[in-house]
């Protein structure tokens, strides 16, 4: 499961190392006490526009810039989340016979590849 708050807490922790800044420079900075602050980069709590706006201001940094990258690293969470799942076999795969079998050996499954219409495949991964 993507938890949207320790991706921020990692976007902010990244923009603190960045600035080479401490986590007690920051938070005195932004008003928020050093062990919230903590708890915030490490996403075990969820921070208010408020205190995104305080932390931001404090980083100098625009809201919508840490945003976007949030944004970036969530959608590079869901395709790894969704490359990870196993992928339902639709009915109609039964209905196709396996027309060939090959079998590769000693080949990084990196260095296969295959062109064929996709209906006419079936590719079982050993």
């Amino acid at each position: 499961m993507i938890l949207l708050r320790r991706l921020l807490g990692d976007v902010l922790r990244r923009q603190r190392q960045r600035q080479g800044r401490t986590l007690r420079e920051v938070s005195s900075s932004a008003r928020v006490s050093l062990g919230y602050l903590s708890e915030v980069e490490r996403g075990q709590k969820e921070a208010s526009s408020e205190l995104l706006s305080a932390i931001c201001d404090a980083l100098e940094v625009r809201m919508s810039e840490l945003m976007h990258e949030v944004s970036d690293e969530l959608a590079l969470a869901e395709l790894a989340e969704s490359a990870a799942a196993p992928e339902p076999v639709p009915a109609s795969a039964a209905v196709h016979p396996m027309l060939n079998s090959v079998s590769v050996t000693g080949v990084p499954p990196e260095r296969v590849t295959i062109k064929a219409p996709a209906e006419a495949v079936d590719v079982v991964a050993a």
